[in-house]
């Protein structure tokens, strides 16, 4: 699974990542730092089985901390767009094409409004962030429209004259963008279009464009820079994007920052941190991470985790699973208990989970073993958010 960060330059999307992944990015204040695309990886929890099973659990692809599975998901920090982005400006169809493969988007917006569109600085408050919101959506918008409009008129007199459908010719069009036939149908069901394509116009695929996105490539807001900005900032961004949530990267960046440095006790998502007894730190230190406490209890933490968490969990609607080789032991064949965790989709199905771990196993399924109930289940067994699972194939 890929989440893209997204938005215009100066919001704090490369801090983000960094406190995201703590990978090395080059973070400053000024548009366009970021000029070719930073992949990192970043955890999203989820309860690990290794408790309820009674076992000490071995993990290969995640990690357990205190019986919480941290699954990995890959970041993919893109440099800011700017208005007109779909049109080249600012390097942005380069920057645009780098989210093809993003299953959902994480916009990243000043919602203090002390940067204006262009993202230059100016004094807090004096930009609405909302605005940032709307801009944003509309260029990956109209971006996917010129990649089906590209030679578009030759493909529709042809497909006029085959009677192709609407979700086959869009399908076609979009396939390297991660967008999928069903997707393509729910969102026509939204936004119908004339059987005769060489009837679709502009504005009717842009509209449609916006349903496509929507399911494609869902977006949560991170309203960055909350600890400057006001609750009306934050009702302006809602009105705009229910889903969003209130963010500090400084804030998160600076504590992870910290307990590497052995000052501070910090878990990524919790509401607090505690100074370690002894911990030698400076006036001016003691006095930024009172500053950061009393905003993470005001906001209820930094929200780089949650916000990771909402996009996987609430956007994508994503369960965990647990495969294993031995139902009895809970292993693998290297005898590692528990050892990896995945992420799917909800809905997904033994066969499915087969695939995913190797397509030798999908292709030569026979069944498969709920391994906390020992029960025997079918290809179309549907996955359970925890489930542990063997599955059985021909060799």
């Amino acid at each position: 699974m890929q989440i893209g960060i997204v938005g215009k330059p100066n919001v704090g999307k490369s801090t983000f990542f960094g406190a995201a992944t703590m990978a090395p990015v080059e973070i400053a204040n000024y548009p366009f730092t970021t000029i070719e695309p930073n992949k990192g990886v970043a955890y999203v929890r989820a309860p690990c089985p290794c408790r309820e099973l009674g076992v000490k659990c071995t993990p290969h692809n995640s990690l357990c901390i205190d019986g919480t599975r941290m699954v990995p998901v890959e970041l993919l920090d893109v440099a800011g767009l700017v208005p007109d982005a779909w049109q080249g400006k600012g390097l942005g169809n380069k920057f645009l094409d780098d989210l093809r493969q993003a299953d959902a988007l994480i916009n990243v917006v000043d919602a203090s409004g002390s940067t204006d569109i262009e993202g230059n600085s100016v004094p807090v408050g004096s930009h609405d962030p909302a605005e940032d919101i709307l801009f944003l959506r509309t260029e990956i918008e109209c971006w996917m429209r010129e990649i089906i409009k590209n030679g578009f008129s030759k493909i529709a007199r042809q497909a006029k004259m085959q009677g192709s459908k609407p979700e086959a010719i869009l399908a076609e069009r979009l396939q390297g963008l991660k967008v999928t036939e069903s997707q393509i149908k729910d969102a026509l069901r939204e936004v119908p279009l004339p059987e005769d394509p060489t009837k679709w116009d502009d504005d009717l695929l842009l509209k449609l464009c916006g349903a496509i996105r929507e399911r494609s490539k869902p977006m949560i807001a991170a309203m960055n820079k909350a600890d400057l900005a006001s609750e009306k900032d934050f009702e302006r961004i809602r009105s705009v994007n229910p889903h969003c949530v209130a963010t500090m990267a400084e804030t998160e960046l600076a504590l992870k920052k910290a307990a590497a440095a052995g000052l501070v006790e910090y878990t990524p998502g919790d509401p607090g941190f505690r100074i370690k007894e002894g911990a030698k730190i400076s006036d001016g230190q003691r006095k930024a991470l009172e500053y950061m406490m009393e905003n993470m209890q005001r906001l209820g933490g930094t929200g780089v985790q949650k916000c990771l968490e909402d996009a996987a969990y609430s956007m994508l609607d994503l369960i965990c699973v647990y495969p294993v080789e031995d139902e009895t032991k809970f292993t693998d064949h290297f005898g590692r208990v528990l050892p990896d965790a995945f992420l799917v989709p909800r809905g997904s199905t033994a066969r499915d989970l087969a695939y995913r771990v190797h397509s030798d196993l999908g292709d030569k399924f026979i069944r498969a073993v709920n391994a906390k109930t020992k029960r025997t289940v079918g290809a179309d067994y549907e996955l359970q958010d925890g489930d542990v699972i063997r599955i059985v194939a021909n060799k």
